[in-house]
């Protein structure tokens, strides 16, 4: 028996050996990883920079909107060269939408949306889900609605036949410069 107990403390002693070669080599092997991913975070370059925004050009897009729709289709005019056009699109089929969409200064984004569709669904969805506040706004003869609270603020103008949103991430005062330069022809 005595010859077993010796036997059993030495598997004892090089088992607890083995446990602990084991941990020591799986912290050398984060260490090493660690060490890897610190040079190549140093030496691969990496550009923390805002993406180059290349603007678009919207002008046949603009023409071939406002000789299908059903409406003046708007786009501004005059607008400072801190704004870049980013988006255009007209879907005649789809109530006759046209979308328009701009990087304003200071990288927020401003959008003008115009469609036939009813206003509801029109605006909910143009407007990400922002809701009419009382408040208005005069611009250039017409009266704007604000709305607030949805992913966008906006400015929406509805007239006869068509309904007018500006809405994006901007303030209340790019909405407003946007609606201020927006021309129908």
């Amino acid at each position: 028996m005595a010859g077993s107990n010796s036997e059993t403390g030495k598997t004892g002693a090089t088992g607890r050996t083995g446990r602990q070669k084991t941990v020591r080599d799986m912290i050398l092997s984060l260490g090493l990883i660690m060490i890897a991913a610190a040079v190549i975070y140093v030496f691969i370059p990496h550009d923390d920079s805002p993406p180059d925004i290349k603007p678009v050009d919207y002008r046949v897009e603009l023409l071939t909107a406002r000789r299908a729709a059903s409406y003046p289709v708007a786009a501004p005019e005059g607008l400072s060269t801190g704004w870049k056009a980013t988006s255009v699109r007209f879907r005649g089929d789809e109530f006759d939408a046209w979308h328009l969409g701009f990087n304003a200064p200071g990288g927020q984004y401003v959008q003008v949306e115009q469609s036939t569709q009813k206003p509801g669904a029109f605006i909910d969805t143009a407007s990400q889900g922002a809701e009419a506040t009382k408040a208005t706004q005069r611009i250039d003869g017409r009266t704007w609605t604000r709305y607030t609270g949805g992913r966008y603020d906006a400015l929406v103008l509805s007239e006869k036949g068509s309904t007018t949103v500006v809405a994006g991430t901007g303030s209340y005062a790019q909405l407003t410069e946007m609606a201020q330069a927006l021309k129908t022809e």
